[in-house]
C-alpha cells in the first residue's frame, strides 16, 4: 500500500472532462457562426472566406483531438490514476492547433490595425513579431510533450516555453485591443458627431472582444504557474481557441449591423427601408459611401 499513487480525480481527469464539453459546446457555436457568414456574406472575397473556412477546419480538428485526449484518458486508461502524468500527444497537438488558429486571429486584426493606421507598417511589423513568436513558443511546447511524455518531466524542464507562449498572447490581445480602440477614437475626432454611435459602438465591440479572450488566456496561465502538476490549466486551454475563432466569426458577421448604422447616422434617420438594398450590396460598393476608407465591411471591429 505504501506505493499507491493518490491523484485528485476532480482537478485532473475531472478538469479535463469539464473543459472538453465546453469546448464542444462551443465548438458548435463557431460551426453556426461559420454557416451564417457564408450565408450572409457570398460575395466576400476568396480570402476572407477561405480564412473563416480555415478557422473552422481548425477549431473542428481541435475538437476532434480533445476528443480522443479524453477517450485515452478516461476510457482507455479508466481507473489508472497514474496515467494522468502520461501526455498523450494528441494532448499536445491541441496545444498547437490552437496556436495556430490564434495566430489567423490575430493576423487578421493586425491587418486591421495598419488598414485603419493608413499603413503603419511599423506598428503591424511589430504585433505580426509578436504572433510569431506567440506561435513558435506553442509548436516548441507540443513537440517537447511528445517527446517527453511525461507532465512532470515537462514542468520541471520547460515550463518556460508554455508560459511564454501564453504571455505572448494575452500581451497581443491588449496591445490589439489597444490600437484598435485609439485608432477608432482618432476617426472619431475627424468625422460628424452623427457618427460618433457608429464609433462608440465599434470601440465597444473591440474592448469585449479582445478582453473575453485575454481575460481567458490570463487565467490560463495563473492556473499554470500555481497548478502545473494538475490539469485545471489544460481545461482552460481547451476553451480558448474557441474563444479567438467565434471573436472572428463574430466579426465578420455583425459587419451588415454596423453597415446598417452607419447609413443611419450619416442620414439621420434608422432608414428601414435601405434593408432590401443593404442586402444586395457588394462590399465594394458599400465601400464607396464616404466614411468606407475607415470603416469597410470588411472591418473586423
Amino acid at each position: 500500500m505504501g506505493g499507491t499513487v493518490t491523484v485528485d480525480i476532480a482537478r485532473t481527469f475531472g478538469a479535463l472532462l469539464i473543459g472538453g464539453i465546453i469546448a464542444a459546446t462551443f465548438s458548435g457555436v463557431v460551426t453556426v457562426q461559420t454557416f451564417l457568414y457564408f450565408k450572409l456574406y457570398p460575395d466576400d472575397k476568396l480570402g476572407i472566406k477561405l480564412l473563416a473556412f480555415a478557422v473552422w477546419l481548425l477549431d473542428t480538428s481541435h475538437t476532434a483531438f480533445v476528443s480522443l485526449t479524453l477517450w485515452h484518458l478516461l476510457i482507455t486508461h479508466f481507473g489508472n490514476g497514474p496515467a494522468i502524468d502520461h501526455t498523450p500527444w494528441s494532448m499536445a497537438i491541441t496545444i498547437a492547433l490552437t496556436a495556430i488558429l490564434t495566430f489567423l486571429v490575430h493576423c487578421f486584426f493586425v491587418y486591421r490595425i495598419y488598414k485603419l493606421s493608413d499603413g503603419n507598417c511599423y506598428i503591424a511589423s511589430f504585433l505580426g513579431f509578436l504572433a510569431f513568436a506567440r506561435l513558435s513558443f506553442a509548436c516548441l511546447t507540443t513537440s517537447y510533450m511528445i517527446h517527453l511524455e511525461l507532465l512532470s518531466e515537462f514542468v520541471k524542464r520547460y515550463t518556460w516555453a508554455f508560459t511564454l507562449g501564453l504571455a505572448l498572447s494575452s500581451i497581443l490581445d491588449i496591445l490589439i485591443t489597444g490600437f484598435l480602440c485609439y485608432l477608432l477614437k482618432s476617426k472619431q475626432k475627424k468625422h460628424p458627431s452623427c457618427m460618433d454611435r457608429v464609433l462608440d459602438s465599434l470601440m465597444i465591440y473591440a474592448f469585449e472582444n479582445g478582453s473575453l479572450t485575454c481575460a481567458a488566456t490570463i487565467v490560463a496561465m495563473i492556473c499554470w504557474l500555481i497548478m502545473p502538476h494538475n490539469l485545471i490549466f489544460m481545461g482552460l486551454h481547451f476553451v480558448i481557441s474557441k474563444f479567438y475563432a467565434n471573436s472572428l466569426l463574430a466579426t465578420l458577421n455583425t459587419r451588415k449591423k454596423f453597415y446598417k448604422n452607419r447609413l443611419s447616422a450619416m442620414q439621420g434617420t434608422d432608414l428601414p427601408q435601405l434593408g432590401r438594398t443593404i442586402r444586395t450590396l457588394s462590399d465594394e460598393t458599400a465601400c464607396s459611401t464616404p466614411t468606407s476608407k475607415h470603416f469597410p465591411d470588411e472591418s473586423p471591429v
